[in-house]
């Protein structure tokens, strides 16, 4: 007997086949209907595919043809669900009547049982970001246990995550991390379903970023990456995927790839994939701050909070490198009083920035102390490295350079085994001033050309004017390339190619090309004939 339509649909939603689902269970649904669970996962695979209306659509049916049957459970399941998507989707009115028909089915049952789990998802969500995590905290408890106890394993992974981020939200990572990282194991071993399981993936890399665990984002953003590239056609959680991406590509020094990822998820997001926005703006804004575009940050920030990620604390960065110190500041300590144990955490190493360019040591001495004091028993190396890095730059502004030298370089190390180049070279400036103050200027001078060349590298532009002004090289003769960029430029007048400048520096075409690129920059020429004439006048290939 050969396979209906039905069959195949449901064949290939086992198989994460999506397209062919859809196209397979709505020929069954033309050809004779479909019960109330088959439409259920019509409605998932629209989701998936980004198509919101129609997965909102065969939802509802679903809802309806549950309390046809009778199966208020399944209608509740599914107005809980609605909830959820049309929060996502920023309708809140629908959203809110739909969580009153739940509520409504619930108070009619006999017996909710886990329906009154799902019911209580959307409700701890708001009271978690409404600034209540502790009423959060337990009604995800309650979702949780109501999933452990009739054993689904959707709501009982949804409940983890939930109690998960508000552990973490009220200041405790390590319990909260414990509670991610199992219902991290229920999604790694295929016991999610996939909705549930997108979900879970993005929001546990999200508090990876809020805890400042790098090692744990990686894991379960390579974990994401493999996930989605199972399912090619997927459109709902892949730009979230390459957000998640760009973050870490930005601490790596990857600043192209992380800009190209960027836009890869702006673009998701207009074909279905509406979270993929959260975050991708700010980062976005970040690269373009680091790299002095400042005009094009000033707009994604702006996007970014039109998305309600605030742009902090990158904006308030942007204002300070404009001299609007107190500005910056204002900013800062309005966002440090609102704010929740983590997000103050995230903050702190910025507001050391900024209160010592505004001249109030003291704030800024109390902000590097929180920041140094351990919360929780896990090591992690960005929190620690943050941590010697703001302690180096306050203690340079005490004026004990010796101690701020030592600081400067135990943060140094834990930002090489982070491979996180701009923060290495950060700290070599750090490093630099000690020495300076120390009279060490030979030292000096080589932590200013490493932070340089670090700098030039990643086409951190306003960071080497920074450098230069350190060390007097904003004007005259005095050459404003790095090292290694004369060496490039030598080899760039003697006619080499990029590929055959690599292979004489042993270094990758791409970086070649971003010298070169930095060359033409700095030395305001528009070619490498140019370039070469500015050499022989002002004598930089002797």
């Amino acid at each position: 007997m050969p396979a209906t339509a039905l069959d195949l649909g449901r064949s290939a939603f086992s198989e994460r086949r999506w397209s062919d689902a859809l196209d397979c269970l709505a020929r069954a649904d033309t050809e004779g209907g479909l019960p109330a669970r088959d439409i259920e996962l019509v409605a998932s695979v629209a989701m998936l595919l980004g198509k919101e209306p129609e997965g909102v659509a065969y939802l509802t049916r679903a809802h309806d043809e549950y309390l046809t049957m009778g199966d208020m459970a399944g209608a509740a399941r599914c107005a809980a669900w609605l909830v959820l998507y049309l929060m996502n989707l920023g309708e809140q009115a629908r959203g809110s009547g739909w969580l009153s028909r739940a509520k409504h089915l619930l108070d009619g049952m006999v017996d909710p049982e886990e329906a009154e789990g799902y019911i209580l998802i959307p409700t701890a969500l708001r009271a978690l970001y409404g600034g209540n995590p502790d009423t959060g905290n337990e009604l995800f408890s309650r979702a949780l246990a109501l999933g452990q106890r009739f054993h689904d394993p959707d709501l009982t992974a949804l409940g983890q995550l939930g109690v998960g981020t508000a552990r973490i939200t009220l200041g405790f990572p390590d319990e909260g991390l414990a509670f991610l990282d199992e219902a991290m194991v229920a999604v790694s071993a295929g016991e999610v379903s996939p909705i549930p399981s997108g979900i879970i993936y993005c929001a546990v890399i999200g508090s990876c970023r809020l805890t400042l665990d790098v090692a744990r984002a990686h894991e379960w953003t390579a974990a994401l990456a493999r996930w989605c590239g199972q399912q090619p056609d997927m459109v709902m959680f892949s730009g979230q995927c390459q957000t998640h991406r760009a973050e870490l590509f930005i601490l790596h020094g990857a600043w192209e790839e992380a800009l190209a990822a960027l836009k890869i998820a702006q673009d998701r997001s207009r074909h279905g994939d509406p979270e993929a926005t959260w975050g991708a703006w700010y980062f976005q804004g970040e690269l373009f701050r680091l790299t002095g575009r400042d005009e094009e940050a000033a707009s994604a920030y702006a996007k970014a909070a039109e998305t309600g990620f605030e742009a902090l604390p990158g904006l308030a960065l942007l204002l300070l490198r404009q001299h609007k110190e107190a500005q910056a500041q204002t900013m800062v300590r309005r966002a440090m009083a609102g704010a929740d144990p983590a997000n103050r955490r995230r903050l702190l190493p910025s507001v050391v920035e900024i209160e010592l360019a505004a001249g109030d040591l003291e704030a800024a001495r109390a902000a590097a102390d929180e920041l140094a004091a351990p919360v929780g028993e896990a090591c992690r190396p960005l929190e620690q490295a943050l941590a010697a890095q703001a302690e180096a730059a306050v203690l340079l502004a005490e004026g004990n350079p010796q101690a701020a030298l030592a600081a400067a370089r135990k943060a140094w190390r834990l930002w090489y085994s982070l491979e996180a180049p701009f923060g290495q070279a950060s700290c070599r400036v750090l490093a630099g001033r000690s020495c300076m103050l120390l009279a060490d200027h030979d030292s000096a001078a080589m932590e200013f050309e490493a932070a340089q060349a670090g700098f030039a590298d990643l086409g951190a532009t306003p960071a080497v004017a920074d450098v230069l002004e350190l060390t007097g090289e904003t004007s005259g003769d005095a050459s404003p390339l790095t090292s290694r960029e004369l060496e490039v430029l030598r080899l760039v007048a003697e006619g080499g190619a990029n590929k055959t400048i690599a292979r004489s520096l042993y270094l990758s075409e791409k970086t070649v090309a971003r010298h070169v690129s930095n060359i033409l920059t700095k030395l305001a020429v528009p070619s490498r004939v140019a370039a070469t004439r500015y050499a022989l006048d002002h004598h930089l290939l002797s």
